[in-house]
């Protein structure tokens, strides 16, 4: 059980009958009457956000939430199947928990959130910015244009990116998995 005095941003609150994630709060003080906190709670199943404002000295109950790393396998018509980086325990996640699930590859390490009293996957984050090979692009003539512009790319996992028209086949790119952007040419 925690007050408002403990909130901060990130943490996970039982809110409603529901978990949220306090995204970002303020402690206010009026001249004339009670204090209280406005906070922006985001819905962890739905990603939701909601405004609200709680008194000051209200009790709420704070959820267990660890983050844990896993290392993605494969997709089948079920779902996606990852195994824990360091028990080797295989789980399988329905594609709506997963944050832009078009930028997984093979064998990469994601982080999962997880429920710690009922063990329930609440979501899975890909790192801000994964290196993809550009294996199609059409052809970018210098000169084409005054301004910056941008033409599709598919990069190796079959995802189409808008790219900047210097990128070619063959190179690869970094790319904002949370933005599903075109950050640079990677220089790896």
């Amino acid at each position: 059980m925690a007050t408002t005095a403990d909130f901060r941003n990130g943490l996970v609150i039982e809110y409603n009958n529901d978990l949220y994630t306090i995204v970002q709060f303020q402690h206010v003080k009026p001249g004339k009457g009670p204090a209280f906190v406005r906070t922006k709670l985001k819905n962890i199943k739905t990603g939701r956000v909601l405004d609200n404002t709680f008194s000051s000295g209200t009790k709420v109950n704070v959820a267990r939430v660890e983050r844990r790393p896993y290392q993605y396998l494969y997709k089948d018509e079920i779902g996606y199947y990852f195994m824990h980086c360091e028990t080797f325990e295989q789980i399988h996640v329905e594609e709506f928990l997963i944050d832009n699930p078009e930028f997984l590859m093979e064998g990469q390490t994601v982080e999962m959130v997880v429920h710690a009293d009922t063990e329930s996957v609440l979501s899975v984050e890909l790192p801000q910015f994964v290196v993809m090979e550009v294996v199609y692009s059409e052809p970018g003539v210098k000169g084409d244009t005054a301004t910056n512009a941008y033409k599709q790319a598919k990069v190796e996992n079959g995802s189409i990116v808008m790219v900047p028209l210097f990128i070619n086949t063959g190179d690869k790119i970094k790319i904002d998995t949370r933005a599903k952007a075109y950050v640079e040419r990677d220089k790896g």
